[in-house]
């Protein structure tokens, strides 16, 4: 496999590997970025490490209560090394603990838990008529909860700083995020809020400013939408496609990149200013 890859898509690889290497290193229990990892090892024919990490991704299946799927895995590595201790092993645990529940909870994945609740309206401009009110799930309602109702802010300051883009009129220039209004008005410090987020939702954080992001794939989807809700396809590894974002719980965004591609997507939390500045030069 390895003697297939031209240097560029090789180097590619690696870097991918160093990135979420250090990714799941400090999430263990992050089992998209370790799909991506087992992934980019298999195109380089890394056999060990693909085990290893298959290994790792069916451990964090178990701490995730998703038995039936840490099974899967193991099954798959038992397919290809039907003596593997560990896996043997870790089957019989497996099976011992789904033979006490009545039945195995399957957890949600982070995008579809971030993405599942929150709401807010906005003005959508009808030909003729006065404004309309249009509601769309873009997080709103979940993060008012996390930062009003924990008492960090105040109901006027959430007010202040969260944005209401326009659903009818293209954006000219990125949307800034609320993370970014709080921490420029001096509310929460930018860390601050980034920490709460990534407990609460237990995301994948993506330091953008040292990857290098795939243009083209960007450019692939809508503008409009990139611009409007701060998001930013960021990389595509086999079938999936990564996007950064800075609000986790907008359901609106997920409903319309999914809408944009066939591809799986995968969501993870990077930093305002580095998402305005990467999206900024791939739409320039």
């Amino acid at each position: 496999m390895l003697g297939t890859l031209n240097p560029g898509e090789e180097a590619q690889l690696r870097q991918t590997i160093e990135m979420f290497e250090v990714i799941t290193q400090s999430q263990p229990q992050d089992y998209q970025s370790l799909e991506i990892l087992k992934e980019a090892y298999l195109k380089l024919s890394m056999e060990k490490e693909v085990i290893l990490t298959s290994k790792r991704i069916a451990q964090a299946y178990v701490q995730l209560g998703q038995l039936s799927s840490a099974i899967l895995e193991y099954e798959i590595i038992l397919q290809r090394y039907p003596d593997d201790k560990d896996a043997l092993a870790a089957m019989q645990q497996i099976e011992s603990k789904a033979n006490n529940l009545t039945k195995m909870p399957e957890m949600e994945s982070a995008s579809a838990a971030a993405a599942r609740t929150g709401s807010t309206t906005l003005t959508k401009k009808e030909s003729g008529h006065p404004s309309a009110r249009l509601e769309v799930d873009d997080g709103r309602q979940s993060m008012h909860k996390l930062f009003v109702e924990s008492k960090l802010i105040s109901a006027g300051e959430f007010d202040l700083c969260w944005p209401s883009p326009s659903l009818t009129d293209a954006p000219k220039k990125v949307v800034e995020p609320f993370l970014h209004n709080l921490a420029e008005k001096g509310i929460v410090p930018l860390e601050k809020s980034m920490k709460l987020l990534l407990d609460r939702t237990r995301m994948a954080y993506i330091p953008l400013e040292r990857y290098e992001i795939e243009m083209d794939l960007g450019r692939a989807f809508p503008r409009e939408v990139c611009l409007r809700w701060c998001v930013l396809p960021f990389d595509r590894l086999s079938k999936s496609v990564m996007v950064a974002t800075a609000n986790p719980f907008n359901k609106q965004t997920v409903s319309e990149m999914e809408q944009a591609t066939k591809s799986r997507l995968l969501w993870y939390l990077a930093t305002p200013v580095d998402l305005m500045r990467m999206i900024g030069k791939v739409y320039r």
